[in-house]
């Protein structure tokens, strides 16, 4: 799988694309909001990605977001421990996709994979194409 999430304007309208490959079949998916930001389609493409799964699943994860790899990998444990506030007792921005985010991760097998945006890498290429179309989806 690989995500990717776009914003014209930060804030402004966003779009979210999400790549799935899985045994020789191929499924693309994307949304879009009038008003967010980039960090929220990054995370909006990761979850709907691991949602539209109907089963638990083994996934090799592609992401070019380092705040979403940090946030699952770093900054999430402590966010929960400390009743989703911030290292410096300030409320966790985007607290309820993490929430979101957490609870279909759970579900899963994840290998997060960090790709870096916009370099070649054809899954993110994809992704990143669709997370666009999220945004003229809604801009039309």
């Amino acid at each position: 799988m690989w995500t990717d999430g776009a914003c014209k304007g930060n804030p402004g309208p966003g779009g979210w694309g999400v790549l799935i490959r899985w045994d020789g079949v191929v499924k693309e998916l994307y949304g879009g909001e009038a008003s967010t930001t980039n960090n929220r389609m990054e995370l909006m493409a990761v979850i709907e990605g691991l949602r539209a799964l109907k089963r638990p699943c083994a996934v090799r994860l592609h992401v070019d977001s380092v705040y979403v790899m940090n946030g699952m990998q770093s900054w999430i444990h402590g966010w929960k421990r400390n009743g989703w506030r911030t290292a410096g007792k300030k409320p966790v921005k985007n607290a309820e996709l993490w929430r979101e985010l957490d609870t279909e991760v759970s579900r899963h097998s994840i290998t997060w994979v960090w790709v870096k945006g916009h370099a070649g890498d054809p899954g993110n290429e994809r992704a990143d194409e669709l997370a666009n179309l999220g945004v003229a989806s809604v801009r039309s």
